[in-house]
């Protein structure tokens, strides 16, 4: 059968290719394809850095001062052969040339090769030359850092010597390079760490294909180009499956698809339920380019835009007050005259940026970095940079119906701060004659004491939306991106359905608009309980759009009502709605 590898489920589906690895480093790594046009251009930066690393271990070892211990410039000399061993330098070009990986990637992923070899080597002094190997890669990766300044991911993606299909395993993904294989050819993933709400998991999702994340030693125990299937489903990994598991396993893709162009067929259908209830189904997007895939899907409108991802793999530098001007025009307009909910940047926890001071990321790495300076917190901390984004936000809302969503809001005072924060660049764009459209202001709830306070909010801001990641994070304290508590992680837990129930009723009984945009809304085994709860306003991944709108559709949100408390008051309420609101309204 193979060997069986099992994680976490956090993408539904069956995915089978041959194994790409991402190896881990010390030192960030980019990953993206180049064009088969860029391989020469590539290979010239694998082999200036290799140079200017042979200059500087050449200098370290003329500058040595004569008292300096033999074994120094013995080391200098073993990383110097290292350096030119065609073990490292050929076959990294080879990654380059066949594969289509840019220089840093391909790097990496000899490193892995050689690195197994060491690990099986019998001897211990060969087997400690593993660290000689991994010091000569990161010096060779920081040089090529300093190198990349305007690359770029080629938009056409690889053109590989291998017409397989490749998924990837990695012992984590960042959420930024997660964007760039969004564009390219791989058919799932595995990593080693990561929890189901993790943000590498929602990219995951919107990505629609099958993932598994929490998988310990995946990467260790698969190898490059290895056969993989990724069952989704079931939060396993097989490598290197029989045929016959083989074949029951595309029998299963086959079907899925048909279960999904059954789906798309409800595309148009208006999302009514069976008593006549209008259920507005929206969509959560990362780039400008995801609008079309929204529309595709039959949502009516962006319920959640995560701008973080404009400012991600930039090599230190912000996007601009145009720049994100455009990429918010360019969304608006591919939503054709549909609302748009621009959340204000949410970096920090598992979405650090590179332009974060050594300090604020030495500060991410030693303490929990879920309760550190995040989202709004980072924006109030940042007010110039703040001022830039509504500011390109604003000018945006003359194209079309923009909605801005403050994350994290907790404290009256930031509220405050927020709400002077968008008046002033409001008045900065009338001096300088700047048009913009109005805007309804929201907040995020999804911190404990935001929903307990709930009243505040409504006062204050047009709508609410609830992010039920953060949330059930924090109301539990639970690192959703920890593996190791990923168990403990219970949207179905009595006190955050209590909080969820409670927000959406007292932002109806306000007449304020509410939507949920955390990962509950896009998982259908919630939609019949949200819908009790009152909600009519659902943001999920485009891909998740047609499944709750099958479920809803057969939904009668009176009889599902009638059943809430019970459900409520339930000290098991997964297996109280299971019995009470399944086919309540067909």
């Amino acid at each position: 059968m193979g060997i069986q590898v099992f994680g976490v489920a956090v993408s539904r589906g069956v995915a089978i290719g041959r194994a790409v690895l991402v190896a881990s480093s010390r030192v960030d790594v980019a990953h993206y394809f180049i064009g088969r046009a860029e391989v020469p251009q590539e290979v010239a930066r694998l082999r200036n850095a290799r140079d200017e690393v042979a200059r500087e271990l050449e200098t370290l070892q003329r500058d040595l001062p004569e008292d300096a211990p033999s074994e120094l410039s013995a080391l200098l000399d073993v990383h110097l052969m290292v350096l030119h061993d065609d073990a490292l330098a050929e076959a990294t070009k080879s990654w380059i040339a066949e594969r289509h990986y840019n220089a840093e990637w391909a790097l990496s992923a000899q490193l892995e090769v050689l690195a197994r070899q060491f690990d099986e080597m019998e001897d211990p002094y060969l087997r400690e030359r593993k660290a000689d190997v991994e010091q000569v890669v990161e010096r060779l990766l920081r040089t090529l850092a300093r190198s990349r300044v305007g690359a770029q991911p080629s938009p056409a993606g690889p053109g590989l010597a291998t017409e397989d299909p490749l998924v990837l395993v990695a012992s984590d993904i960042a959420p930024a390079d997660m964007l760039q294989f969004k564009r390219s050819v791989f058919t799932g993933f595995i990593t080693d760490v990561g929890g189901r709400t993790s943000h590498t998991a929602i990219v995951a999702r919107s990505m629609d294909i099958p993932a598994v994340v929490g998988a310990r030693e995946a990467s260790r125990l698969i190898r490059q180009d290895d056969w993989v299937i990724i069952d989704g489903d079931a939060g396993v990994a097989v490598v290197n499956p029989s045929p016959i598991v083989l074949e029951e396993y595309r029998f299963r893709q086959r079907q899925s698809e048909l279960e999904r162009a059954r789906l798309d067929r409800l595309r148009h259908t208006p999302a009514v339920t069976l008593d006549g209830e209008a259920v507005e189904l929206l969509a959560n997007i990362e780039l400008p380019d995801d609008a079309p895939a929204a529309l595709a899907a039959g949502a009516v409108g962006v319920g959640l835009f995560r701008s973080e991802f404009l400012f991600m793999n930039r090599n230190g530098a912000l996007p601009g007050e145009d720049e994100q001007f455009e990429a918010y025009r360019s969304a608006v307009q591919a939503m054709q005259g549909l609302p748009v909910t621009i959340r204000t940047v949410d970096i920090g926890a598992d979405k650090p940026l590179d332009v974060m001071s050594a300090q604020e990321l030495r500060h991410e790495h030693l303490l929990n970095p879920a309760l550190g300076l995040r989202a709004i917190r980072w924006s109030l901390s940042e007010p110039a940079m703040f001022l830039e984004q509504l500011r390109a936000i604003l000018r945006a809302s003359a194209y079309g119906k923009v909605r801005i969503l403050i994350p994290m809001l907790a404290h009256a005072s930031e509220i405050t701060a927020c709400l002077a924060a968008i008046a002033r660049a409001r008045a900065q764009l009338d001096e300088a004659g700047s048009a913009y459209g109005p805007v309804e202001l929201g907040a995020m709830i999804e911190v404990p004491a935001a929903a307990i306070g709930i009243d505040l909010f409504l006062r204050q801001f047009d709508f609410v939306s609830l992010g039920t990641n953060d949330l059930i994070q924090y109301t539990l304290a639970i690192d959703r991106a920890d593996e190791a508590v990923a168990h403990l992680f219970d949207p179905w837990h009595p006190a955050v359905l209590h909080l969820v129930a409670q927000t959406i009723r007292r932002a109806r009984e306000a007449g304020r608009g509410v939507s949920v945009c955390g990962e509950m809304a896009g998982d259908v085994a919630f939609t019949e309980l949200l819908l009790a709860m009152g909600l009519r306003s659902f943001s999920m991944h485009p891909s998740q759009v047609p499944s709750v709108k099958q479920r809803l559709l057969r939904c009668d949100t009176r009889r599902l009502a009638q059943q809430l408390e019970r459900v409520l008051s339930s000290g098991e309420p997964a297996a109280e709605a299971a019995r009470r609101l399944r086919g309540a309204g067909y």
